[in-house]
């Protein structure tokens, strides 16, 4: 049960390979504008789950509860709410991260859920020991499961032991600590438009996380391709692949799992390698998904990626074993791109020989500038700030606004 953070997969999990990556933690300020004594502007990391105002600020005053001070629980066993009366400020709810930085007592998203449900307005994870912030993320898939995931909505931040102990103690003398959360920097906004990329997967077969990425492009397509044909983005969709160790190049794994001998691989999309399909037949797809995104935007079409996806999902879905390059083909025809062009570019996928897509896309992975490596299925990268927050339609495009220039934003961000 332990948060995800700062290790990149650089072969295949499977076959037990891994490296150090660099991991990028994003962040926001928190102004302490009460009382005195600790007043100022500290550091704070976004949580990778709720809705965090990019783009904004949000007020309130911090509440540390008598108990449940992990927030483990429910509130309501202990009779307590966090609602403000009329006229009040929001509250922020300071919670524990846990007694134990290698077996917290529960994760971080229900932490927030439990805050949310009792009525704050945010919360606030103050780390057990001294050391650098990390970012807060969802459970392993295994655990994805829960229902109230996709449900949080309020922002949520780890901080310093030291400002969560300093909070605790102006909270417990009496004194009204109030805090500005402030989004405004949290993205880069260099110039009129607003280039981001999004790492998504093709396989329909993955668990929860599958199942909201497919609903959130389903959702999301009308206002990128609007985005995208007016000129105010531009987007591009990437894949993750990893490769197989030189060792196990022959092995039944690799065999079944990997394209271009071993170059290009992903995980059995059932975790079963007796039934269904192999992870190389995900590969294909994903590969056959960044050429028809190639050549649409040769075309000047690049939108019509969205297009392709959502379609490929409804008609060509795993479980009814129509996850094929004959389904895959009638849906490019379907949108009159051409086919000739798409074969051409996924090439022979049993070469031994570099795919020129596949070997950009894994190049792209790591991280440069102020943007970390790339491990986590979906990631959303902004102005290259990797987006943290939930994958939901009006948060990711509050978060895409919050990269124009002032006065420089589309009609479709100063709407409703």
């Amino acid at each position: 049960m332990r948060e995800k953070f700062g290790v990149l997969i650089c072969v295949w999990i499977m076959l037990l390979g891994n490296c150090l990556g660099r991991f990028v933690v994003e962040e926001n300020s928190l102004k302490v504008t009460s009382p005195g004594s600790i007043k100022g502007v500290y550091e704070c990391a976004i949580g990778n789950f709720g809705v965090p105002q990019y783009g904004g600020t949000l007020v309130g005053t911090v509440v540390y509860p008598k108990a449940n001070q992990g927030a483990c629980k429910i509130f309501d066993e202990f009779d307590i709410s966090f609602k403000s009366k009329p006229g009040g400020l929001p509250t922020f709810l300071l919670v524990n991260r846990g007694a134990f930085a290698i077996l917290p007592d529960c994760f971080f998203t229900l932490k927030a859920w439990n805050a949310q449900k009792a009525g704050a307005a945010a919360v606030l994870v103050a780390d057990n020991q001294d050391e650098s912030l990390i970012t807060m993320d969802t459970p392993e898939e295994k655990n994805a499961s829960a229902k109230y995931l996709q449900n949080i909505t309020i922002p949520s931040a780890l901080i310093s032991k030291s400002l969560g102990d300093s909070l605790k103690k102006a909270i417990t003398f009496g004194e009204m600590v109030k805090i500005s959360l402030d989004w405004t920097e949290s993205l880069p906004h260099p110039d009129e438009r607003v280039e981001y990329e999004f790492w998504t997967n093709s396989n329909d077969e993955c668990g929860p996380k599958c199942d909201s990425q497919m609903e959130f492009v389903k959702n999301f397509k009308g206002a990128a391709q609007v985005l995208e044909q007016k000129g105010y983005t531009q987007f591009i969709p990437h894949y993750i692949t990893w490769y197989c160790p030189e060792a196990f190049l022959l092995s039944e794994q690799c065999k079944s799992q990997c394209i271009n001998h071993g170059r290009y691989c992903a995980p059995d999309p059932e975790q079963d390698f007796s039934k269904g399909y192999d992870g190389k037949d995900v590969v294909v797809q994903n590969l056959r998904q960044a050429c028809f995104f190639k050549v649409a935007n040769e075309s000047r079409k690049p939108w019509l990626w969205w297009d392709y996806v959502t379609d490929f999902a409804l008609r060509c879905p795993m479980k009814e074993k129509k996850y094929t390059k004959d389904c895959a083909d009638k849906v490019i025809q379907s949108l009159g791109v051409d086919l000739t062009k798409i074969d051409k570019c996924i090439g022979d996928t049993e070469a031994d020989e570099e795919n020129p897509v596949l070997k950009a896309e894994q190049d792209a992975q790591i991280g440069k500038g102020s943007r970390g490596d790339v491990t986590i299925l979906p990631t959303l990268v902004i102005n290259n700030r990797q987006y943290r927050g939930k994958l939901d339609k009006g948060a990711v495009l509050k978060a895409i606004c919050a990269g124009f220039q002032e006065t420089t934003e589309p009609t479709i961000c100063l709407s409703k």
